[in-house]
């Protein structure tokens, strides 16, 4: 059985959430979202219902009774494009509370430490309350709860484990991994329902509290440099790089997940596009492709050819496209950057374009 006391690996304040649940109790229309990767988007469930961002919006339905649902989980994307994003796939529409899951998207690393920071931060400044989710690998534990959880801890949010609730069963060999994932990170139905549960379990608890936490009304000083807070994406609808053999693709992007959509294609050797890009970070959003051969490209900022990045986009896996993001710029001087990406291999038989995505700005503070 899950221990779900485990599971509340950090308490945090629960101030926000008491009072987003006080306002639905009246009657009040409240919105709650859910940020992250494919787990949360909802793979290897049977149907978008079964998910676990879908059990615990229906567990919100359920006890309040006007609650509207915004899953805006992408797979394959972690938390540096998760806070370049939040603000067109989520803030806008104004959640009063987010729940955010990139544990087995982010390595365990000190970047994704602060680009996690950054979201979390930038979530908090436009209102909303936040809760933390922490998904893990079953076949490894492998999982970036740690540096997330300091994270959690630094700004005293709620915080639930499945690696202290669910992982912990089958390394015992109560369950097996594949009655609960069929590849050991993807949750099946009963693994879907089973991090909903842990989430519930923490919410009831919220719910049920005899009193109310204090609120803490100031926003701690940042763990990090924070460099990734203000972070911004650049497409075809809001910029106007230098175009030389590169088009911009104006299909229209009916749903978030469809992420090859307002970026830019270019097929032959010498195209280029030039963005002027502010800030103290630059990364490149492309695509890596199954269907091979695809052209290569080469990114130079501020004309450092020795710094140069190469860009392929033959995707060396099979499971499908990749999204893919290389940070070509990292706390460089904060100014006004040129970025200039350049086909340097392409092929009389490609079987697809290079596909840039977005060139994403990191502002720093």
């Amino acid at each position: 059985m899950i221990d779900f006391e485990k599971g509340m690996v950090n308490r945090g304040n629960w101030y926000a959430i008491q009072q987003v649940m006080e306002r639905a109790a009246r009657g009040e229309e409240i919105t709650v979202g859910f940020l992250g990767g494919s787990i949360t988007q909802g793979s290897l469930a049977s149907k978008q219902e079964n998910c676990y961002a879908s059990r615990v919006y229906k567990w919100w339905s359920s006890h309040f009774p006007k609650v509207n649902f915004i899953n805006a989980g992408i797979g394959g994307t972690t938390s540096q494009f998760g806070v370049a994003r939040v603000e067109e796939d989520l803030l806008r529409f104004q959640p009063d509370l987010v729940f955010i899951e990139f544990s087995v998207n982010d390595d365990g690393n000190p970047f994704f430490r602060e680009t996690y920071e950054g979201l979390v931060r930038r979530i908090l400044s436009a209102g909303a309350a936040v809760m933390l989710i922490h998904n893990v690998r079953y076949d490894n534990m492998v999982s970036a709860e740690d540096i997330h959880l300091e994270i959690g801890k630094h700004y005293h949010l709620p915080c639930v484990s499945m690696r202290s609730t669910i992982y912990p069963l089958v390394a015992s060999g109560e369950i097996s991994n594949r009655q609960i994932t069929p590849d050991d990170l993807h949750p099946n139905d009963l693994g879907h329902e089973m991090v909903a549960s842990v989430i519930i379990y923490f919410l009831e608890k919220v719910r049920t509290a005899e009193k109310m936490d204090a609120p803490f009304s100031t926003m701690p000083e940042p763990l990090t440099e924070n460099q990734y807070e203000s972070s911004l994406r650049y497409q075809n609808h809001n910029s106007s790089p230098v175009l030389e053999g590169f088009v911009p693709d104006h299909t229209p992007q009916e749903h978030i997940t469809q992420m090859f959509r307002q970026g830019f294609t270019a097929r032959n050797l010498g195209d280029r596009i030039t963005f002027r890009i502010e800030g103290t970070g630059v990364a490149v959003q492309y695509r890596k492709s199954v269907q091979k051969p695809a052209p290569i490209a080469r990114v130079v900022v501020d004309g450092c050819q020795e710094n140069a990045v190469l860009l392929d986009a033959n995707f060396d896996e099979d499971w499908g496209d990749c999204l893919y993001i290389d940070t070509v710029l990292f706390r460089g001087e904060r100014k006004l950057h040129q970025v200039e990406i350049t086909i340097v291999e392409a092929h009389e038989n490609d079987a697809v374009p290079f596909y840039l995505v977005s060139v994403i700005g990191s502002q720093g503070e």
